[in-house]
């Protein structure tokens, strides 16, 4: 039970370190591009990630050793699980460098409210592209994509019509589609690797992509290219957004994983969204409008049905 509490406790301080570094993201761009920002902080986070993961592998190599259950694998072995391991880091790498890039942009024209929460419908799409290879989508995700649509209507379409649309939000919700395909290549190939290694792999590929492609992209965005005294300028962001929610967030949420009910873990994780809302109010001081706030609240829902458990056949006869 105290294991559990624990755990619960680092996934809610993960979703504050999520939830609040689009406030890091938003104010990181006030000197420097987004693609400036992101390949440095994505850098950072995964140099952050080489001293856990050498500490995780003593750990376990330890623990192995201890119950007597350390093989030392052989050089066969290792070399198809390194082979694995750098394919699988460079695909999500290549996945997560046109999610996180189309996020950046995104957060520079819209609210830090809307970002988080449109973000999170990720959640929703994972499924409808699970139709692409033939995965079923139960009626409850049906109904979680049509509450999700009805919420984002609320949250982004003013009451003047399509015509107000902000584009930020529309770059945000195509931030989220592009995350959902992350989510689906790290799906395929985390079961084969070690997950922490291969966020460290996605995060370098990620990040060396968009600093080569930052002195074509940025300027075209209309942003400077960063000199030593913007980047030195915007320390702050970047190291909050590199160190905390790329590394520390990520190694608690590992962590925490293991003594914690998935479904449980997920709830939490969505809290993300909150948090974000909470902190573009206090920080930046946004505001939003009650139709906002109630698109905002069905979005929520439909993303905590969403990670419901689907009840098994077996169950329901049961009833």
């Amino acid at each position: 039970m105290i294991k559990q509490l624990k755990g619960d406790a680092m996934l809610m301080l993960t979703a504050i370190i999520w939830g609040t570094s689009f406030v890091a993201q938003k104010e990181g761009m006030d000197l420097i591009g987004p693609l400036a920002y992101n390949g440095t902080r994505t850098v950072i986070g995964a140099l952050v990630l080489i001293p856990v993961i050498l500490i995780l592998d003593r750990i376990k190599k330890n623990k192995a050793m201890a119950d007597g259950s350390y093989a030392e694998p052989t050089p066969e072995e290792k070399k198809a699980a390194n082979k694995t391991l750098i394919i699988g880091g460079i695909c999500c790498g290549l996945a997560l460098c046109v999610a996180g890039n189309v996020q950046q942009v995104g957060i520079f024209h819209t609210s830090v409210a809307h970002s988080g929460f449109i973000t999170a419908l990720y959640v929703v799409i994972v499924p409808l592209l699970g139709l692409f290879v033939r995965k079923k989508v139960t009626p409850v995700i049906w109904g979680c994509v049509a509450a999700a649509a009805v919420g984002l209507y609320l949250l982004c379409i003013p009451s003047t019509g399509f015509g107000s649309v902000n584009m930020g939000d529309v770059i945000i919700f195509i931030c989220a589609i592009c995350f959902a395909i992350h989510i689906l290549v790290i799906d395929y190939f985390s079961p084969k690797v070690d997950g922490v290694k291969l966020s460290c792999i996605q995060f370098f590929v990620a990040g060396i992509l968009s600093l080569v492609f930052t002195p074509v992209v940025d300027p075209a965005l209309g942003f400077d290219l960063p000199s030593v005294s913007t980047m030195l300028a915007s320390w702050l962001p970047i190291l909050y957004s590199g160190v905390l929610s790329c590394g520390v967030a990520y190694t608690l949420q590992v962590v925490a994983q293991k003594d914690t009910d998935p479904t449980i873990a997920s709830m939490i994780l969505c809290l993300e969204s909150v948090f974000a809302l909470i902190a573009g109010m206090v920080i930046l001081g946004e505001m939003m409008s009650m139709r906002e706030i109630i698109g905002c609240v069905i979005m929520f829902a439909a993303i905590i049905v969403a990670n419901l458990p689907a009840k098994e056949k077996g169950d329901v006869q049961k009833q």
